[in-house]
């Protein structure tokens, strides 16, 4: 058995996947999240320690049992843990990733999260990760940027985004997406632990999961959800087999609803959501209550669309 099948079939914290190379060892850390007090989320720092996010993001509803002090449990969301993995051999060939493993409640299936271009450790993107695996998952979330994601805090100058997005080159990042997809099939569908995969992806990242269903000739996943997907090439949705959620505003340039409807159409068993008056990043980065309500509604449209399509 592959070492993150055995990982889930003990379903313990204490024994973790590892690849060749594990950067850091095991982390946990409670579920235990009320919507009403809207705490500042703990996210890991480089040196494994828990720090508050500069604000609050959408957090997990579902309740747990934390230390020994018995509260609700909506949807036995109790403990998460994580590892960090190189998978891959040699500098060139090589990814770094974060694995966040459910404990209590894994349901074996794996999930392939595809970022923003603010990269695999964005306090928000492993926000998400954290509550996509709260609710059983296996979630594998890449560095697609090899370690040179786009800098948030920098001011936006669209002739150095060009400039930096040409250095991560189309090919590399679909040579990293595979191996990682590769990666999940041994450890999770070869292992005999789940059949299914599936794949999340954000703006960059969602018009990166297009391509990745387009070219997925052996069916390796078997449910997409797309928020908001940048540079998405809609004459790809043809040749998309498994069946996609697109999630979008109707405000937002960088992923024209023209294009969510056209891949709605094309692509065999897609859906769209569009909210009304939200713009880019809504669902993972919402900036107002408004949108915070939206965000939780497309979080639990994609819970239900993974359930239906990798559980039920």
């Amino acid at each position: 058995m592959a070492p993150a099948a055995a990982a889930v079939a003990a379903a313990c914290p204490s024994s973790l996947p590892r690849t060749s190379s594990p950067r850091r060892g095991h982390q946990g850390r409670a579920c235990s999240f009320r919507r009403a007090a809207r705490p500042a989320m703990l996210v890991y720092s480089e040196s494994g320690r828990q720090q508050q996010a500069r604000r609050p993001r959408p957090l997990c509803s579902q309740q747990a049992e934390v230390a020994g002090t018995a509260v609700d449990d909506d949807e036995a969301c109790e403990l998460v843990s994580g590892s960090d993995l190189v998978i891959g051999e040699g500098d060139d060939d090589s990814v770094r990733a974060h694995l966040f493993n459910a404990v209590k409640n894994n349901n074996g299936t794996g999930i392939l999260l595809l970022s923003d271009v603010f990269g695999f450790e964005d306090s928000a993107t492993r926000d998400f990760a954290y509550r996509v695996a709260c609710n059983g998952y296996n979630v594998l979330l890449p560095d697609l940027f090899r370690g040179n994601p786009w800098k948030q805090s920098a001011p936006f100058d669209a002739d150095q985004f060009s400039h930096w997005l040409a250095g991560h080159a189309p090919a590399r990042v679909s040579g990293d997406i595979d191996a990682c997809t590769r990666w999940l099939a041994d450890e999770f569908t070869a292992a005999g632990v789940t059949r299914k995969l599936g794949v999340v992806g954000f703006c960059y990242g969602g018009g990166r999961l297009v391509e990745l269903l387009a070219r997925d000739a052996e069916r390796c996943f078997s449910a997409g959800v797309c928020f908001y997907g940048s540079r998405m090439d809609a004459s790809l949705g043809a040749a998309v087999a498994a069946p996609v959620l697109f999630v979008c505003g109707d405000g937002d340039p960088l992923c024209p609803v023209e294009t969510v409807r056209e891949l709605e159409r094309s692509a065999k068993g897609a859906r769209a959501a569009v909210y009304a008056g939200r713009g880019h990043g809504f669902a993972h980065r919402p900036q107002s209550v408004e949108e915070d309500v939206d965000a939780e509604d497309a979080f639990n449209a994609m819970r239900a669309w993974l359930h239906d399509h990798l559980l039920a």
